[in-house]
């Protein structure tokens, strides 16, 4: 019996956000956009999650590794699909497991908005 990979499913588009906070305020739709990501996080066991997948070996996790953090699995597969709906993780299904990653812009963007604007 042969494995062969699904398509990947479509991750919601994830653009770098704004600038650093300390350069402008932001506007009510990067306000708006940023807040997704943040309500996402303010979770412990969605930041755990997002955590276990940033950090895991070769960049993605399979669903079966990252499920112990100590919440059902069906609230697992919650918290994994709202992460997902914030941009933040991006999923591929390959037979009956799933696979989640962390794209590299998701971090950039993230790190570029808290990080301290250069002065001249």
């Amino acid at each position: 019996m042969s494995r062969n990979a699904l398509p990947l499913l479509e991750p919601e588009a994830v653009a770098p956000c704004c600038p650093p906070l300390s350069e402008r305020p932001l506007t009510a739709e990067e306000a708006e956009r940023t807040a997704v990501m943040f309500k996402a996080l303010g979770d412990p066991v969605r930041l755990r999650l997002f955590s276990l997948v940033a950090s895991h070996e070769g960049g993605e996790a399979c669903v079966c590794d990252i499920s112990d953090v100590g919440v059902s699995q069906p609230t697992v597969s919650h918290h994994l699909k709202k992460l997902r709906e914030a941009g933040l993780l991006s999923s591929e299904r390959r037979g009956t497991w799933v696979y989640y990653r962390v794209e590299p812009s998701v971090l950039a963007a993230m790190g570029q908005l808290l990080a301290r604007a250069a002065t001249a």
